[in-house]
């Protein structure tokens, strides 16, 4: 799977793929001997009294009753081990800090559970922020025992279907709350760590995940080139040929039938797919201006929002943003006044709708899990 990011955005303050970096650096600490975690805590006792006493537990790792102490008390059964920055001189191989996998999976179940899926936890952005530095810190404990197998998976299934959940619950929110260029960035890797472990066999949710990589990087020819080379059970599955028919229209520039095809598609995958949801938008209008330019036509508002699977409403938002004329209840196309530059007070977290519908009653928890 290609390494590189497919945000549109510059590369992430972070410098790039941290995850390829952590995995890089543990594998020049492993070469001699691969550590056995021995912690079956979700955080090693050192790390829970280090940062009680410098006061940096974070609030949900707090014991009730303690939190406005000068000092608040770590509650142990939720404090859960943060990330930290590989540093010269600093042993992390250290078999009483990292944790085996059956306790890095809990870790996990927990984090989704008691935190991502708590309708009490409020707000999200926090609970994102927390849950994100934890899953980090999980895989670095996996990428320095050289983790592999169904446990991995396991865990790699649950921080790829977390990240793609938080790409479209956090879409528009202000940058310094949450940076799509940073979850994207942990997401390609995610993902392309997940796709080479299912190379060393047959795993059960090995089809929702290719049809979900496809659906993420559409117009990769790189990725689009290694479901071809998949296993024929796999690449004829259902969710595989949906996501291959979304990227043959997307190669076509084809929009109509890409949107038509998008309402087939899971919460999950219109999550993978939300991304590419505007600019496939702006295609269609573009096509329609050139295709339908004309004084005397008529294009119903209606039908065209029907086709951009928006309200009425956001549908004449959109064409007046993009310096399309509506009257009334027409629409009327013009090659010569459109704009390739909506307005920016028109986002693409305010069309969501064809996304959200599909949520239904499923709770975080059952689509971090990917329960049905």
């Amino acid at each position: 799977m290609n390494r590189k990011s497919y945000c549109a955005r510059p590369r992430c303050r972070s410098g790039g793929h941290a995850g390829t970096k952590e995995r890089r650096k543990a594998g020049a600490t492993v070469d001699v001997a691969v550590p056995r975690g021995t912690c079956t805590t979700m955080c090693p006792a050192h790390e829970v009294r280090q940062r009680q006493l410098q006061n940096r537990l974070h609030r949900f790792e707090m014991l009730p009753g303690t939190e406005r102490d000068r000092l608040p008390r770590a509650d142990v059964s939720r404090t859960v081990k943060e990330y930290s920055r590989p540093a010269a001189g600093k042993d992390s191989t250290r078999p009483s800090d990292l944790r085996p996998p059956d306790t890095l999976l809990k870790t996990v179940c927990y984090l989704v559970d008691d935190i991502a899926g708590s309708t009490k936890l409020q707000p999200w952005t926090e609970v994102y922020s927390f849950v994100f530095d934890r899953l980090r810190s999980v895989r670095q404990d996996m990428i320095i025992q050289r983790v592999s197998g169904p446990a991995c998976v396991a865990v790699l299934e649950r921080n790829v279907r977390f990240l793609l959940f938080a790409s479209y619950r956090l879409c528009g929110q202000p940058l310094r709350l949450f940076d799509p260029c940073i979850n994207d960035a942990h997401l390609q890797e995610c993902l392309s760590w997940l796709l080479e472990c299912y190379r060393e066999g047959q795993h059960q949710h090995q089809e929702e995940f290719q049809a979900l990589s496809l659906l993420y990087s559409l117009g990769s020819a790189h990725t689009a080139q290694h479901v071809m080379e998949l296993p024929k059970r796999v690449r004829l599955s259902p969710p595989v040929r949906l996501a291959l028919a979304i990227r043959r229209a997307h190669t076509e520039r084809n929009p109509v039938r890409l949107l038509r095809l998008a309402h087939r598609l899971d919460f999950l995958q219109a999550c993978a797919l939300h991304r590419h949801l505007l600019p496939c938008r702006r295609d269609l209008l573009l096509l329609y201006s050139h295709g339908h330019s004309s004084r005397n036509c008529r294009f119903p508002v209606q039908k065209l929002a029907d086709l951009l699977s928006l309200e009425t409403s956001l549908t004449t938002q959109l064409c007046r943003a993009h310096g399309i004329h509506v009257n009334g209840e027409w629409v009327i196309f013009s090659k010569a006044s459109f704009s390739e530059s909506p307005l920016e007070e028109l986002q693409c977290v305010h069309m969501h709708r064809l996304v959200e519908e599909k949520q239904r009653d499923r709770t975080v928890s059952d689509i971090i899990h990917g329960a049905a």
